[in-house]
């Protein structure tokens, strides 16, 4: 899968990626920031609640009169936080008279967010609300839960929603000081994807660069340390079932075991109902509907983990086959049927993950962010392509170990302290 990326920096410095796409009158563009939750430092979902008030007003507009400007001109904008970066989006028609003011009016907001004290004090409720719906949620105290297992005091574990002493001590004050240092050209990644000329492309990314503040490239972060020994984490949650997670650190964006652990996983329970854990869990034994594993990567490491939902006097047994499945699949290595499967599935599904500029574009952004080769795309389908069993086994056996990983139960008590 070819994408030909074009590279350059504004004058402020500010990296802008691009990929001409004419099929279609629309362009699709990011500004990327290294403003993710695990910059939150003390004060968990910062990060978040800044994002989230983005788009809530300037002193010239506020927040009524920015959206009904970009529904105006047909464009769609938008904000998005996750532990790495901090993301504003839209997508408008190309044609210059739609453009042109949408990307005014989009630089207009990254240089004057306003953060007024009353839309503060909604986001913070809503944010506030969902902390209080988390809490009867099984599927959100696990991943709390993995997530402060597996990074320990790494800035990662700092929960993106922030915690309700976290949010309700959240000041405007904070939040301007965060924008201020985190929302700025040298911290930024600008991508642009759709029909424009270079030059409209270069001139739409300086006029965006120089909306934001010079600022300085942030440290990167710590490097993730892998646990130093297997460990049960247990929370107790009335409920007819519990919820398990099982997994460790994996590895940072652009490592060279990303392609065999990716493949790894897609065969464990990335693969839908074709892969190991489901035949096993729902097939064989009817011990879960809903059984999977992923394979995340980041700035820093990212996370392997095998998840499932299981009736709570099956979770013995649902453990062993989570664990089992794991084993074997890192001692003995995969099949050449179930490799063979795998390649043809990935190698056949991934160009539709392409297909829109939308979609396009979160890899090209995630390219840029990371300092990934232009031809990662292309090299991604060639490594799968040419993986051979070996290779996964080999990935699996050096990246994950069995003796590190976390599990995390969220169910009744008796029944969480009744298994190892």
């Amino acid at each position: 899968m070819e994408a030909d990326i074009q590279q350059w920096h504004t004058d402020s410095g500010t990296k802008v990626l691009f990929v001409e796409r004419n099929e279609l009158p629309i362009v699709d563009l990011r500004v990327a920031f290294d403003a993710g939750s695990a910059r939150d430092g003390e004060h968990p979902g910062l990060a978040r609640l800044t994002s989230e008030l983005l788009l809530e007003g300037t002193e010239a507009k506020d927040a009524g009169e920015i959206a009904r400007f970009f529904e105006r001109y047909g464009a769609r904008v938008s904000t998005n936080s996750s532990r790495d970066t901090g993301d504003i989006s839209v997508r408008s028609l190309s044609d210059s008279a739609r453009l042109e003011p949408v990307i005014e009016q989009l630089a207009a907001v990254m240089q004057g967010a306003s953060f007024p004290d009353d839309a503060l004090e909604r986001v913070r409720l809503q944010m506030l609300l969902g902390l209080q719906q988390a809490k009867s949620s099984a599927s959100d105290q696990a991943e709390r839960a993995f997530t402060r297992a597996i990074y320990g005091d790494h800035p990662y574990a700092s929960p993106p929603s922030g915690t309700i002493a976290s949010v309700e001590a959240l000041e405007r004050q904070a939040v301007i000081d965060f924008h201020k240092r985190h929302y700025t050209a040298n911290n930024a990644v600008i991508t642009l994807v759709g029909a424009l000329t270079r030059e409209r492309a270069e001139v739409i990314a300086e006029q965006l660069a120089t909306a934001l503040p010079a600022g300085q490239a942030l440290s990167p972060l710590p490097e993730v340390e892998q646990p130093s020994g297997a460990e049960t984490v247990r929370v107790p949650f009335e409920a007819g079932q519990t919820h398990v997670l099982v997994g460790q650190p994996s590895v940072r964006r652009g490592d060279e075991a990303y392609y065999p652990l990716y493949v790894g996983n897609h065969m464990l329970g990335g693969g839908g109902l074709t892969s190991i854990l489901a035949e096993r869990m729902r097939e064989e034994r009817g011990l879960s509907y809903s059984s999977s594993s992923r394979l995340s990567t980041g700035a820093q490491r990212g996370r392997f983990q095998m998840a499932t939902q299981v009736k709570n006097e099956a979770l013995g047994e649902a453990l062993e086959v989570l664990r089992g499945s794991f084993a074997e699949l890192r001692d003995e290595g995969p099949s050449e049927e179930r490799m063979e499967a795998s390649r043809r599935n990935i190698t056949g599904s991934f160009p539709l993950q392409l297909d829109s500029n939308r979609d396009l574009l979160g890899y090209v952004s995630s390219i840029g962010f990371h300092d990934l080769p232009h031809d990662y795309l292309a090299q991604f389908m060639e490594r799968v392509e040419a993986m051979d069993r070996q290779a996964v086994q080999q990935a699996l056996r050096s990246q994950l170990d069995p003796e590190r990983m976390i599990t995390v139960l969220v169910g009744p008590d008796a029944i969480i302290n009744g298994v190892d």
